[in-house]
This record gives structure tokens, sequence and C-alpha cells, in this order.
């Protein structure tokens, strides 16, 4: 792989940043290049907030995505500034609920119910962690198992199985 990018987009108090933490460790984990950034409104929740991974086997020269290989959009305002952004044989990935007006695109589009399938698991907070569910199985770019061990390093402790579940929702969503 030479390069592969990845931008979370949605709102504050979404647990995008950690999302891209949480990706980005698992392809370090798996012997990858792996970088993440991050930007966030004033606001610490309900205000914009964006986090990219760039993965690679070799170098990475800017770790900042220039045309992501799959954008995840949880708010209709991130969708709309980044969707034209995505590389014509990319992955827009948008929370169904929280996404209402998709544009025609050639880019392909997976709607995705993830804030539900997170209520349904056992919290809406866990949304994060359902999304990255999402984007490992419609990647494969870092093994699940991985991306598990990741994720259980990253929640609080005695979330451990809310979050193993809300993971799994997520791998489960998109096949």
């Amino acid at each position: 792989m030479d390069r592969f990018e990845f931008r979370l987009a949605g709102s504050g108090g979404q647990g995008l940043i950690l999302a891209g933490v949480i990706i980005a460790e698992a392809a370090v984990m798996e012997g990858k290049n792996a970088v993440q950034t991050q930007s966030y409104g004033a606001a610490s929740r309900g205000g914009s907030s964006m986090s990219e991974v760039v993965i690679s086997d070799g170098e990475i020269d800017f770790p900042e995505a220039l045309n992501p290989d799959v954008f995840l959009s949880m708010t209709q305002q991130s969708y709309e500034l980044y969707y034209k952004e995505v590389k014509e044989d990319g992955i827009i990935v948008v929370d169904s609920d929280l996404v209402k007006d998709v544009k025609d695109t050639e880019v392909k589009v997976v709607n995705v119910p993830i804030t539900r399938i997170a209520r349904d698991v056992g919290k809406a907070i866990v949304a994060n962690i359902v999304a990255i569910g999402v984007l490992t199985s419609l990647t494969n770019v870092v093994d699940k198992e991985i991306v598990e061990k990741a994720v259980l390093a990253r929640v609080p402790k005695g979330t451990e199985i809310l979050n193993r579940k809300a993971l799994q929702a997520g791998f489960e969503s998109v096949r």
C-alpha cells in the first residue's frame, strides 16, 4: 500500500478524533506507518470536528489527507464541506440518519445508520466505535482483530463489553 487516506468529519462530541487515533494506532500495531491529524471548532461539543488518518507501508511525507480514499460524514454540514474531495474510486460513508441530502456523485456512497446502531447496542456515545467497524469492514486496510485490540486499549475501563459490541455491530452492518 502506497498511501491510504481517511477523513472523519462531524461535530464535536461524536468521538471522531478518538476514532482517528484508534485507526492510526491499529495500523501501527500492524507494522504500518500512520499519522493522525485533527481540527475542531471553538466549541467542544457541537462545533465542527475532523480527524484525518494517513496509512502507508512506506514513509509518509505529508501528514494530511489530500484526496481521501474514504470519507466518513456524521453531519450534513461536514458532508457539504468535504464530499467533493474524495478520490474518484473512493468511498463516502454517511450516517444515514444524520446526513439526508446526499448529492449525485461518481464516488460510491454507503449509507449506514451509525448512530441508530450505537443506540441499539446500548448508547449513542459509541457511534464512533460503530463507525470504526464500518470503515474497517469496507476497506480492510487494517485487520479486524488488531482494530479490536486498539479499541479496547483506548476505551474507558468498564466499557469494554459495550465497545466490543459496538465494533462488532459496525463490522456486521456492511456485510
